[in-house]
């Protein structure tokens, strides 16, 4: 079961719907890649360095700063973010339900699962009908991670999904870019040219299907790890010898079979050595009792 990030309430009007935030999408499928020095072949971290003093800064020691003004910052805690507005982390506050086809495509930026939460079956399931019914989406706000979005609500099969969304402001401006006047003819599109393209995107239609789709990028580095693993092309890194130590004292992993094994080739040693020293004693006992005999006969 994924971990659920977020925990409140969708509002619209007087009506609230407990319900629980998860991720829609899964990173388990990003290549997980490691940063090497190119010639030592060891691994290159991250740091947090003070750009004052070069020296590293641990975590406990960093806090979030909002500049002001150049070079002035005014700190901000983790109780200053729950405080701005405790209700805004709480709920999923819808303010209008609009036609889907309005929101642009460049709007969409990261979707979310809701669940219900605890005894908001009802609820939920009304609200997914009814936006079923009529079409709509909502438009909420909600602040995920110390940040207030806008976000849009939707049924997808029986899940209502919550996607958040750009404000305006974080959308460039078509205007910004040199692109063809808005009639073909002004380019020289006939329309012979546009009835040809259009027979075209006819033959390549079907029916959206995303199970066809994967990442073949992804597919082609994995096999190229293959090959470089099956052709002896790889690299063992070794960790300095403080960290294996540290490592180990943190939490080696025991291998019970060899201790096993160990302990029987030990007792078997010491049961060896055992009888030799018996063996020895009582060739020593039997000497000493010939030697007592031959003074007696002496």
């Amino acid at each position: 079961m994924p971990r659920v990030l977020w925990k409140g309430a969708i509002t619209f009007g007087l009506v609230q719907i407990p319900v629980n935030l998860y991720s829609a999408t899964d990173s388990r499928s990003e290549l997980d890649l490691t940063m090497l020095d190119r010639r030592t072949m060891s691994p290159v971290g991250f740091h947090r360095i003070n750009k004052k003093t070069g020296k590293e800064v641990p975590w406990e020691d960093v806090v979030k700063g909002y500049e002001y003004e150049k070079g002035k910052y005014a700190v901000l805690s983790d109780e200053d973010f729950r405080r701005a507005n405790v209700e805004a982390t709480q709920t999923i506050d819808i303010l209008a339900f609009v036609e889907a086809d309005q929101i642009p495509f460049t709007h969409f930026e990261t979707p979310y699962f809701l669940t219900p939460g605890k005894r908001g079956e009802k609820g939920y399931a009304l609200l997914r009908e009814t936006l079923k019914r009529t079409g709509k989406v909502g438009i909420a706000q909600v602040v995920i991670r110390a940040k207030q979005h806008l976000a849009v609500l939707y049924p997808m099969g029986d899940m209502l999904v919550l996607n958040v969304l750009r404000y305006p402001d974080e959308i460039r401006s078509v205007k910004d870019f040199d692109i063809p006047a808005q009639s073909p003819k002004a380019v020289g599109v006939n329309p012979k040219e546009v009835a040809v393209a259009e027979r075209l995107v006819e033959s390549m239609s079907e029916e959206w299907n995303p199970a066809k789709y994967h990442d073949t990028y992804r597919e082609d580095i994995l096999a190229t790890v293959e090959k470089k693993i099956k052709e002896g092309k790889t690299e063992v890194i070794t960790p300095p010898r403080k960290e294996r130590e540290g490592r180990a004292g943190r939490g080696k992993v025991v291998d019970l079979m060899a201790l096993l094994q160990r302990s029987i080739e030990t007792k078997g040693k010491r049961t060896g050595e055992g009888g030799r020293a018996r063996s020895r004693s009582r060739n020593t006992s039997a000497l000493s009792k010939t030697h007592h005999r031959q003074r007696a006969s002496a």
